[in-house]
């Protein structure tokens, strides 16, 4: 728990404190996103292939406060960077630096309890070198249609009420 905890604290720290190119409006949907996404991904994963745990095996309460403090601020920050007008090959070097630092993260979470908090049941970090870069990518999608869809609701007349 003093792992998840530590980590929890240094991500939302980060995440308030960098200089944003994020709207308030984008980081509220980048959350709600990786809650929702996330969610369905460790049903599927954790609970009905039982690949990997938080925790303990089934639904508990620490595993919630991953869900909900962890994962949403690390996209904030890795979408806050992301170099999108850039060349494929910058892109590409991002995404690989990110799967590096997010493998050694993973590495770390395997760490016996205090520190650690996740587990193995047939998943491995090779899963996670393959799975990661997709997810990324599904997030980066999600955010850009995202900022289309703003760019195209600007209202150009006030709303009266």
């Amino acid at each position: 728990m003093i792992g998840l905890t530590v980590a929890i604290v240094i991500f939302n720290f980060i995440a308030l404190k960098i200089r944003k190119r994020l709207s308030l409006s984008q980081m509220a949907h980048i959350w709600a996103f990786t809650i929702a996404f996330q969610t369905v991904f460790d049903v599927y994963v954790d609970f009905k292939l039982h690949g990997y745990w938080y925790f303990s095996k089934g639904v508990d309460w620490n595993s919630f406060f991953a869900l909900i403090f962890l994962v949403p601020p690390v996209n904030v920050i890795f979408l806050n960077y992301f170099p999108y007008n850039q060349e494929l090959w910058k892109k590409i070097l991002y995404i690989i630096g990110w799967e590096m630092g997010l493998l050694l993260y993973e590495a770390i979470t395997l760490f016996p309890e205090p520190w650690g908090y996740f587990h193995y049941g047939w998943w491995t970090l090779w899963h996670s070198l393959f799975v990661n870069p997709i997810l990324l990518m599904i997030l980066v999608g999600y955010f850009k249609w995202i900022c289309k869809l703003d760019k195209r609701s600007t209202v150009k007349t006030e709303m009266k009420y």
